[in-house]
């Protein structure tokens, strides 16, 4: 804007010097680009008038006396100064007699050109103002609206580990009389889980590997309670591995797997884990047998619910949950888009 404010506006008063009877084409480009020059100066100055000045809390006329006196004494002291500038080059440099009379011939045009061309940086100036005001704001919108997500965030996941502890808690409560070793057993294996997911509450994504190692540990405490009739297949891609997610995601809809599904079956049941990445997209199917003529547990409203909304809540409109029951299979997919950590 620097520079194409002053090479125009010194084509335009190259144009004006070179009007018949004018100064000649070259002459008139040298010293038009060249007091165009020190014209700069003063309009950039118009910057501070707009700040002390905003638009929107000063009167018109304020505005107006403001910007039209600025306008008139800064041109005026610059028309004088290249008049001297006009008379010094006269005297001193070949080839450039006549130039005071050509300067002070159109004096007028010249003091009206400085006067638009002041004016009309007051107007760059406050579109500048308002376009960073408008910027600055979208940026609070966005920071705001990131701070609302991330607090929704965290507070869906301070639920996932109590709701896990309550189930834990009460599952090791019925091994105690039936089978005391297994419910001691069952106690390490919480601790170690609960152990994992300490660290987990700093970190707003973690790879999916490292999810797989927390369903690991989540898995082993519901085998000590179903042993053989508790089934587990994964099918996950390495590629998928590296890809980010929600700490815990996944671990809710296991337990509803478990809770929901295998638990009501007297024979047991398996639980499938899919992963696959492809086109910037990562999808996880999570399926497990289950019998709908077996009652349901109670539901406290976690689980299911909790993963949709913890998706909308990190992905927005990018992130699509689907949950359908056919054939004694009930299955959740999900897909949202595929990211990495950055390597530092």
């Amino acid at each position: 804007m620097f520079w194409a404010g002053w090479i125009g506006f010194g084509l335009v008063l190259a144009a004006i010097l070179n009007a018949h009877p004018g100064m000649p084409v070259v002459n008139a480009l040298y010293f038009g680009i060249g007091i165009s020059g020190i014209a700069q100066l003063s309009a950039w100055s118009a910057a501070y008038s707009c700040r002390t000045a905003p638009l929107s809390k000063t009167p018109v006329w304020r505005l107006a006396l403001t910007h039209l006196a600025a306008a008139a004494l800064l041109t005026f002291a610059w028309v004088k100064l290249s008049v001297f500038l006009a008379h010094v080059m006269e005297d001193t440099a070949p080839g450039w007699r006549g130039t005071y009379e050509y300067v002070t011939f159109r004096m007028g045009l010249i003091f009206g050109a400085g006067i638009f061309y002041y004016l009309l940086s007051v107007a760059i100036n406050y579109a500048l103002i308002a376009q960073k005001e408008s910027q600055k704001a979208q940026e609070l919108v966005v920071e705001s609206r990131m701070r609302a997500r991330e607090a929704e965030l965290s507070a869906l996941k301070a639920q996932i580990n109590p709701h896990f502890l309550y189930n834990s808690l009460n599952s090791i409560s019925a091994l105690t009389s039936i089978d005391p070793a297994k419910a001691r057993e069952m106690c390490v294996s919480l601790a170690d889980f609960m152990r994992m997911t300490l660290g987990m509450g700093q970190k707003g994504m973690i790879p999916l590997g490292e999810e797989l190692r927390l369903l690991e540990k989540y898995c082993a405490i519901e085998k000590v309670r179903f042993g053989e009739r508790l089934v587990l297949q994964e099918e996950v891609e390495e590629a998928a591995k590296k890809c980010l997610l929600p700490p815990l995601l996944l671990q809710p809809l296991f337990e509803n797997a478990v809770v929901h599904g295998v638990a009501q079956m007297p024979e047991g049941g398996w639980i499938r884990l899919k992963a696959v990445r492809a086109d910037g997209r990562m999808s996880l199917t999570v399926e497990n047998s289950w019998d709908p003529e077996a009652g349901s547990s109670r539901r406290n409203g976690v689980g299911l619910k909790n993963v949709q909304r913890r998706l909308e809540a990190r992905y927005g409109d990018a992130a699509q949950l689907q949950a359908s029951a056919d054939e004694g299979v009930f299955r959740v997919t999900m897909a949202f888009p595929a990211e990495e950590e950055v390597a530092k």
